[in-house]
């Protein structure tokens, strides 16, 4: 499991590997970074705001389901590739079906990443507009992480799917980086 390794550990294991673990992962991995300080930041602002608590455990909901999502991420993939290294043995229309279905699954944690990537560039945006003004700032540095991961999140849906036209998971991929953009802007224009 790459969320077992020490950060040097999973960054090492990120830059030598030849295909997966990959931008997935490393996706993931900064979206669970932004939720930690997005939690951080309402945990701070926890004596003057009396909805920082409940805020600070989303945040912290939220960094967790990121975290899964490097090593899902990491894992779908790894089955992608294990279905295109047999494909050739199989017939023409049997290897497009299975293909097709393995890239189809490994669209899925990108599309998470989008959505968890989306709550918590809102949830910034709240800590930015409500939180300690000495970390509204950081508010809307994770609101900016959040809304790169739901782009990025975007690009390998769509790299995923490129079999199948007008898949709805494209379109739900840009309306959450549309969401999670508009939030960072938001929360990037109200610290000091």
């Amino acid at each position: 499991m790459l969320t077992d390794l020490s950060l040097h550990a999973l960054l090492d294991e990120l830059a030598t590997q030849r295909e997966t673990p990959g931008g997935g992962s490393a996706l993931a991995l900064a979206l669970a970074a932004a939720a930690a300080i997005v939690e951080m930041s309402a945990r701070v602002s926890t004596p003057a705001w009396v909805d920082a608590v409940g805020v600070a455990a989303q945040a912290s909901a939220l960094r967790a389901r990121a975290a899964a999502l490097v090593d899902e991420d990491a894992s779908v993939y790894a089955e992608v590739l294990a279905t295109r290294d047999v494909a050739g043995m199989l017939s023409p229309e049997q290897r497009d079906f299975e293909v097709g279905r393995a890239f189809a699954a490994a669209a899925e944690p990108p599309l998470a990443i989008a959505r968890v990537a989306a709550d918590v560039a809102e949830l910034a945006d709240v800590v930015a507009a409500h939180g300690d003004e000495r970390v509204q700032v950081d508010a809307a540095v994770a609101a900016t992480l959040a809304a790169a991961a739901a782009r990025g999140g975007l690009s390998l849906v769509a790299v995923n799917l490129t079999a199948r036209a007008g898949d709805p998971r494209v379109d739900e991929a840009t309306e959450l980086v549309a969401s999670a953009e508009r939030a960072a802007a938001r929360a990037l224009s109200r610290p000091g």
